[in-house]
Parts: C-alpha cells; structure tokens; sequence
C-alpha cells in the first residue's frame, strides 16, 4: 500500500515529510513526491526510485520553508512508473495538489466528463482525476470542494488536498483506505501509518469512513462527505518508536523472525490460564451465547493470514469440532457464498485493512454471519466492523514478509480453537495439557533460532536453484505453503508448496537432478507418509531439506540435509516449523542480493482488490 505523510504547522515541514516517507518505505512503492506551500506559491517535486531520490532532487532546487505540505510515495496501479505518475497530482485550474491511496473506480467517467469541460490531463491516474474534479467543484472554500468531489466517487480513498488560495488550510479525508491525524502543539501530522508520526505526538485520531478533516494551525474540523458534524475520538497511540527501529538487526524480516518468542509471550499473556485448563480472551467474553450457536466457521483472509487461516480450519475441526473452512476473500465475496444460521465468518489480517478480506467480512454480515476478528493493527477497519475478536498483541510488524504476524495468527487461532472446543467437549485435562505445551512455544522457538548459522549454510547450498518444493501433510501442508511463499516474496526463486500426497498427481514431473524439496517431516500421524513421499522426490533425483523432530535420527537416512525442531503436540506444530523456513528465505535472500524488506512489486497491506 502506498504512504501518506502531510503536515500543517508553525515549522518548516520539508525535512518532517522526508523523515515520515523513509518511516513507511517497508510498505512497498516505486515512485516518491512532495508538496509544499512556498511563499503562496505551489512546489512539487517527484521521482521515480527510492525516496533519496526525491531527497536528491529537493537537495538540487534547494530546501523549501513552508509549513504546510504533504508527501507520498506511490505503489503503481493506473499507468505506469514515471515521474508524471508520481504523486502528489494537480488540477489546472486553481493550483490544487492532492495525494491519494486506494482506487477511484469510476475515474473514466468522470475524466470523461472533466475533459468535456476542457480539463487536460498529463497522466495516465486516477488520482489526477479526483485533483482535477476538486479544481472544476472550488468555489473559494477547499472543504468545501473535497466534499462534494468525494459525493460524486465511487471507490476507496485515503486523500490529502492543499490549494494555493488557502496556503494554511489542510484537508483530508478517508474511504476504505487508513489515515491518521496526529495532534502535537499547534501543529497536525496526517499519515496512513503510525509509524510515520509516532516520534513527533503520541495524540491521534483515526478517520472513520466518509469523514472529512479541515485542518489549520489553529484548530481542526470533523464532518461527513455530507457536511455533518462528526465528534472527533482522540486516543493515545499504543506503538513505541524503537518498535519500528532496527535496533541491531541488518533487516526488519531478520529482527521480527528473532522477535517471535517474545511476541508470542506477549500474544499468550493474560490469556491462558494451563492449571485451570481455561483460555480468557476479553474481546470474545461479551459474546458467549452467540459463540455457542456457532455451527460453522469460515476464515477469509489472503495471503500468508491465509495460510494461517488454513491451519485454522484444521485447528478448528480438530480441537473444537466445528465444521470449518478456509476462504480466499477475494473468491469468497464473488461465489454467492452460503450463509447458514450459526455461521461465524473470522477475518484474519495483519493491518486490518486488506481490501479483499473487508469486502469478503461485508458480504458475510450482509447475508448474517457472526463476524470475528483476528487482527494486529488496534482501530483498524476489520477491528471496527467485527463484532469481536482477539487482537495478536505482537507490535507492529514492518517487513513486508510477513513473520511474527503469521505465527501470532495462530497462536490467536489456537486459543480460539481451545476456547470454543472447552465449551464443547474438550476436558479440562485435555485442554490443560494443550496450554501447557502452548506456553512452551516461545522457548522451543528460541532453541530454532539457535540454529540459524546452520541454516543459512543449508540454504547457501540451494539459493543457486530456481525452482523449489515444499512439502507437508495435515497441519503441515499450510505451513508448506507458507514456506514456498516467504521464499517467492524475497528471493524471487520460484517455489511451490502443496500437500505432500498431491506431488504424484502431476508436480513430480517437475522433479529433476539437484531440485531442492523441502519437507516438514515432524513426527505426527503421518510422518510414515511423509517419508514415502520424501522416497519418491530422491528416487528422481531432487534433494531433501527435511524439517524434523529433534532426536529423529532416522529421518537422516532420507534427506540430505535435516533442520531440527523441538518435540510438541501435531496441532501447535506449525508455529516451530514455519520458523526454519523463515530463516531459508531471508537466508536466500540476503545471499542472491536482494533487498529484503523491500521486494520488488509488493507492498505490506493491499488496500484495493
């Protein structure tokens, strides 16, 4: 997703909006601008490139004093990656600049409708669109102007708008894309992050959808796209500044895989009580009667939050007993789903902002479901829309592959999984044994991670090798998945993840001297399986990379290489196996030279489908 800083103030702001630019970097983009009012007059700058490119080309004109402008750097969706793409756009009539995340879908009408009335266009956006409309609607007053352009969108929009004929005034406004108001001392940082404003106030207010904020150094104004007046909700901002610093690390992925038994202890404190054999998740304890009813769960999400939901579906069916399945939300929207009386839809994303995942939670609402949440982002939009749900408590996460978040979602998933199963059928006995080795997660994943040299000279062995397997059964088989798509997301080698049986009904074609095949191997019921399959890939001549049961010294008759993990019960299993294969694709990664947190084409939250 792109990122929005705009500041207005009694401060030059130049240097704040570069500062608040590199903050959202991890989010993925391919072009950087700005726009600041100078001595009444509009400047914008733009570049292709990283962000020091814009800083390179501010630092050529030379700095600009205002103390009102924005900045943003653009994730290319309508034309392609020029300078002239680049945001911030700008109307050619009365000296508007706007910034834009999200999509306007009904840009080519009223483009359309824009050039009858013989406005030219020099992009190919549909951000320049929503610019020139607010140019055409100024009648003297920008508030104003943005609201009734904003009547006539159809899509999703987090926007900033300056204009030179009101050179103190800042308006902003939110469809279905974040934005945040931060609120320091005569002075507003509007961002789509918090970590982009987080080490100038810790006082913000977060846009709802339509809202509509005019800001000035003297105040601000809350309404509708309609013009009601809406009662800001100021709340302190929960993230600490050295959450989203390196701290040591070469990258954000290498210090959040390392974060993860702290993350997790975080996650699990409070939450579950083993001597009692009793989990109490607060978000779900208002809600008991209709979690009783609950009849069958789906678990929309995308991406790796998918994958985690897959492990869900198992975790559901086996420790709960309810029927459960496991929706892409971008197929799950469009497929006329079926909703049942007692059916629970739980969303799962990282941001709590995934465009497909929140159309996929409407659609379900709409036809009656109970909606739960499993998010990170506290006051996202998926927290706001469900009627409850477990926040993962892991902090923020800044890699855009995904890893302490991942292994958060199961672990919430887990312990929903327990809590409905306790309420079921599930003794006290049972339930405690499971708490017991849950609360060991964070502990056995530290042992992992002491293997982390030894894993980087396995994956040094392979990284040369373009095309890969991963393998798994049962609980395994989506964590198989989510190993092939770390290693796709950063190293770009290309990688397929399936369960282990379904290699023989046409991928074992693909089998040749040297493929790498990485199997989770894990004792569990059907490790003797597993073993057959890992037989079929050497009897072709692929290499094994097995993640295996420490102690399991057998396994070594079939692998090449064996990646240990500590003994626990099958259905926590995933959350110490998927931390070997972290390890792989950063390894693989960092070895082939590319840049980590930042892979090429992608961003941290996708917020338009």
């Amino acid at each position: 997703m792109c990122g929005i800083v705009a500041y207005v103030g009694n401060k030059p702001c130049q240097q704040l909006l570069i500062e608040g630019l590199k903050r959202l970097e991890y989010r993925g983009y391919d072009s950087a601008g700005c726009a600041v009012i100078q001595d009444g007059a509009l400047r914008v700058v733009k570049a292709v490139g990283r962000v020091s490119n814009l800083e390179d080309r501010l630092e050529a004109i030379g700095s600009f004093t205002g103390t009102i402008g924005m900045a943003h750097t653009r994730w290319a969706t309508h034309g392609g990656v020029t300078d002239v793409n680049a945001h911030p756009h700008t109307d050619d009539k009365v000296g508007i600049a706007l910034i834009h995340n999200g999509i306007i879908e009904n840009y080519a009408a009223l483009k359309t409708y824009l050039e009858e009335k013989g406005h030219v266009f020099k992009s190919q956006t549909d951000t320049e669109v929503l610019a020139m409309l607010i140019g055409e609607l100024y009648e003297g007053d920008l508030e104003k102007a943005v609201q009734a352009a904003l009547r006539e969108v159809t899509g999703a929009y987090a926007i900033c708008v300056i204009c030179e004929k009101e050179p103190s005034t800042l308006v902003v406004a939110r469809k279905g894309s974040p934005l945040i108001v931060g609120i320091g001392n005569g002075e507003y940082i509007v961002a789509s992050d918090a970590s982009a404003i987080v080490s100038h106030t810790t006082q913000a207010m977060t846009l709802a959808d339509y809202n509509v904020v005019k800001i000035t150094p003297q105040g601000f104004r809350t309404s509708t796209i309609h013009d009601v007046p809406v009662t800001p909700k100021i709340e302190q901002l929960e993230l600490e500044l050295q959450e989203i610093e390196l701290g040591g690390y070469r990258h954000f992925m290498q210090k959040e895989i390392f974060e993860q038994p702290k993350s997790l202890r975080n996650c699990f404190r409070g939450r579950c009580d083993a001597k009692e054999g009793r989990v109490i998740l607060g978000g779900l304890a208002d809600h008991a009667k209709e979690l009783n009813k609950v009849r069958r769960i789906s678990l929309a999400a995308q991406g790796t939050a998918l994958h985690a939901a897959m492990i869900g579906q198992y975790l559901f069916e086996d420790l709960a007993k309810i029927p459960a399945r496991a929706e892409y939300a971008s197929e799950f929207r469009y497929r006329n789903p079926i909703i049942e009386d007692g059916t629970a839809i739980i969303a799962v994303s990282q941001s709590g902002e995934t465009a497909d995942t929140l159309a996929g939670l409407h659609e379900a609402k709409e036809r009656g479901a109970f909606a739960l949440g499993v998010i990170n982002v506290v006051g996202s939009s998926i927290a706001r829309e469900t009627d409850a749900g477990v926040y993962l408590r892991v902090g923020p996460e800044i890699g855009v592959a995904s890893t302490k978040a991942f292994t958060g979602q199961v672990a919430v998933l887990t312990m929903i999984a327990l809590y409905l199963g306790r309420r079921r059928f599930m003794s006290a006995e049972q339930c405690t044994e499971l708490l017991t080795a849950l609360d060991s997660v964070p502990e056995k994943i530290e042992r992992i991670l002491t293997q982390d040299a030894a894993i980087r000279a396995v994956t040094q062995k392979y990284c040369d090798r373009e095309n890969w397997l991963f393998l798994g059964r049962g609980y395994n088989y989506p964590t198989a998945l989510e190993g092939a798509l770390k290693l796709k997301e950063i190293s770009y080698i290309h990688a397929e993840g399936m369960p282990a049986a379904e290699m023989k009904h046409g991928p074992i074609a693909l089998i040749n001297e040297g493929m790498p095949a990485v199997f989770i191997a894990n004792k569990g019921r059907q490790y003797e399986k597993v073993l057959s399959n890992i037989q079929e890939v050497r009897a072709r001549g692929g290499h094994v990379i097995a993640v295996a049961t420490e102690c399991d010294e057998h396994i070594k008759r079939y692998a090449e290489d064996v990646l240990y993990i500590p003994d626990i019960p099958e259905p926590l299993s995933p959350m110490l196996a998927v931390v070997p294969l972290q390890l792989m694709a950063y390894h693989a990664a960092v070895i082939r030279g590319h840049d980590v947190d930042k892979p090429r084409n992608l961003a941290k939250s996708v917020t338009v489908e």
